[in-house]
């Protein structure tokens, strides 16, 4: 039996906000095993003053497009203002903080370094301490194991929103380990606690574990597009739509011009083990992304083996041959592959012609690097 960091607090934990009047970082993954909102938990408990909330991208529902700006509210239920933490700013300014003796995250990631809650957790941590403000993490499971680390690791040159640390694509840390590392390595100086789950293990993905399934994002249907997200998420800087607007979105790739067929017999070459891909078809719609709205596009489905196989890996090979197959029909939206990719090298590399073993080179040994500097931080 799993359970998530706030029921934790609530169990065996209270006098870290018992009395206190808090802030709280939160969506609609932010629940217990009986999926009631962190924001009940906490706003009808008798020792507890729950003063503020504050919401991520995708807003505190977790219903808007990936990229649209977040309006500051109040909350239906309880009267609390809603802070947007994805609009005018990112980071909570001290007047959001007003009169907060602790300063709670708890939100689902999905374990791959673009995705953005960490990075407003990352934000609040340093307007938290420079505020001097306890930081408080309920953690919660990786939903992609925390025993396979994968991906490049990013270049701090290339450091965004999408990617503020040096860590891979595929990361294998908690929350609350990720958090704890952001103190150790990269300098945020803050009063952190991190509340931990209780019975995870590193080897569990997410449907091992009994806890609800919330899609974080819209997007996010299931695990098997979290363990494929971590590869596709860099088609978002191709023309090639992954699939949003559809109930695999990043679980398949896809274009007018591509043969899926063609496509996926290639792929199926590189042997990448754990994976198999499928020809497949598809029609987006309502993506938000503007790629092939009520278009049937035509690619390959990424069919999972095994939860450890590499994404990653796989979107290189998927990269080099939608590449080669696209020609003229090929455009790089190429801010934003750079930022993905936490490098140019990998874009260049794809023009110049670089062959898979070469992308992918350097790999291996910066996964080495970064499992021994993430060591001292792990908690489970």
């Amino acid at each position: 039996m799993v359970r998530p960091g706030v029921e934790v607090l609530i169990q065996d934990s209270l006098h870290l906000v018992s009395g206190k009047r808090v802030g709280l970082v939160t969506n609609h993954t932010g629940i217990d095993r009986n999926r009631r909102s962190d924001i009940d938990i906490l706003a009808d408990h008798p020792e507890v003053e729950l003063i503020a909330l504050y919401s991520p991208e995708h807003g505190i529902r977790g219903e808007e497009r990936a990229g649209a700006a977040i309006e500051s509210g109040v909350d239906e239920r309880t009267g609390l203002p809603i802070h947007s933490l994805y609009g005018e700013t990112r980071k909570p300014t001290p007047d959001m903080l007003e009169n907060v003796d602790v300063l709670i995250f708890d939100m689902q990631d999905v374990g791959a370094r673009y995705y953005t809650y960490v990075s407003t957790m990352a934000l609040a941590m340093e307007a938290a301490g420079e505020n001097g403000i306890p930081f408080l993490v309920l953690d919660r499971p990786n939903p992609i194991r925390g025993d396979v680390v994968q991906g490049n690791v990013l270049d701090p040159e290339y450091s965004t929103f999408v990617g503020l640390y040096e860590v891979p694509m595929r990361h294998g840390m908690t929350p609350g380990e990720l958090a704890r590392m952001y103190v150790g390595e990269f300098g945020i100086s803050v009063d952190l606690t991190v509340v931990p789950v209780d019975g995870w293990r590193r080897d569990m993905t997410f449907d091992d574990t009994g806890l609800p399934w919330v899609a974080p994002s819209p997007n996010m249907p299931d695990v098997a597009s979290a363990l494929a997200y971590p590869g596709t998420c860099l088609f978002e800087g191709t023309p090639i739509s992954v699939g949003r607007g559809t109930d695999r979105a990043f679980r398949w790739i896809g274009a007018p011009w591509l043969d899926g067929a063609v496509l996926a017999e290639a792929l199926n070459g590189y042997g990448i083990e754990g994976v198999r891909f499928e020809p497949a078809s598809f029609t987006p719609t309502n993506a938000g992304d503007r790629k092939f709205e009520g278009v049937n596009v035509h690619g390959v489905e990424l069919v999972a083996e095994r939860s450890d196989y590499d994404a990653s890996r796989a979107a290189i090979a998927m990269l080099i041959e939608t590449y080669r197959m696209s020609g003229d029909n090929w455009a790089w939206y190429q801010a934003h592959f750079d930022r993905l990719s936490g490098t140019d090298a990998i874009r260049l590399g794809l023009v110049a012609g670089a062959s898979f073993d070469d992308l992918v080179s350097s790999w291996d040994s910066d996964v080495r690097g970064f499992e021994t500097v993430r060591a001292p931080y792990l908690l489970y």
